[in-house]
């Protein structure tokens, strides 16, 4: 008798969170964000499971936030305040899209200050404060309708959502947009959240935290990552051995820096510099 295979079930797909992403990472903090955006219907649901997960609150807080707006304030560590807040603003008229972001624990305090001499809500004081750090460019086209873009020259995909229902103003590394990292050869690969980023390079999850947070070299198994922090943005490359050898030789020689020597050794390797030249034309 013949037996009947069963079909192994596709994983659910996960569902979509944005469709719109615009980088102004590389703008002076507070205004290095990437601007998230979404055009379809919004899944509470998924939205603050993701949100939760990024920013560490309860998901049932965040539901919450997203669904009636307002402030989450962290609690304190051992007594003493070590992060700021997360707000969610809901424009009552619907003219503006729904957004979020985080302040960090100086502009929280700006923010409460603000709230105090003003006589104004908290919610209002924090959107003030987060607005006026935001690039001036991104300041022009929030005060467009749907940041000002070009819909006939958007995939259809994303047209035909319509108005943009949400915009998320994220710093973190999410799985919802990709990072890039130099690799050896000098090609990029794209990874998305820190999990596939510790994958891709065999560390663990707490290493790689540690290692885009605080910035610094990590020795792994072929070589070495090495990750440059600049206005809170995490810069990561790979070296293989021969590199991270090389390197250490001209710290030793040269006095310098390993991450000085790992780029005066990047910089006099022509194969790899001619690589990364050829990566950027095809970028």
């Amino acid at each position: 008798m013949f037996k009947l295979k069963k079909r192994p079930l596709k994983p659910e797909k996960e569902p979509e969170l944005y469709n719109i992403l615009e980088n102004y990472t590389d703008f002076d903090p507070p205004g290095n964000v990437m601007v998230c955006a979404m055009t379809r219907e919004e899944d509470i649901q998924h939205h603050a499971k993701i949100l939760g997960a990024s920013y560490e609150i309860p998901i049932e807080e965040m539901q919450t936030l997203l669904a009636e707006g307002g402030i989450y304030s962290y609690p304190q560590t051992g007594g003493v305040v070590t992060r700021g807040m997360f707000v969610c603003r809901i424009d009552s008229t619907g003219e503006t899209p729904k957004s979020t972001w985080i302040l960090d624990l100086a502009q929280t305090a700006e923010a409460e200050q603000l709230s105090r001499y003003s006589d104004i809500p908290l919610t209002d004081a924090a959107e003030r404060i987060f607005f006026r750090g935001l690039p001036e460019e991104l300041q022009d086209r929030l005060k467009q309708k749907n940041l000002g873009l070009d819909y006939s020259k958007l995939d259809r995909s994303v047209a035909k959502g319509g108005d943009i229902k949400y915009i998320d103003f994220r710093k973190d590394w999410s799985p919802y947009f990709k990072r890039k990292c130099t690799m050896p050869d000098g090609s990029m690969v794209e990874t998305g959240g820190i999990q596939e980023f510790a994958t891709l390079h065999g560390i663990t999850i707490s290493q790689a935290q540690e290692l885009i947070d605080q910035g610094g070299t990590l020795e792994i198994e072929d070589g070495v990552l090495a990750c440059q922090v600049i206005n809170n943005q995490p810069t990561v490359a790979r070296f293989n051995a021969k590199q991270y050898a090389k390197a250490k030789e001209l710290m030793e020689a040269q006095g310098l820096h390993i991450m000085d020597a790992l780029s005066e050794m990047a910089l006099n390797d022509k194969a790899l510099m001619r690589s990364l030249r050829r990566t950027e034309r095809e970028n």
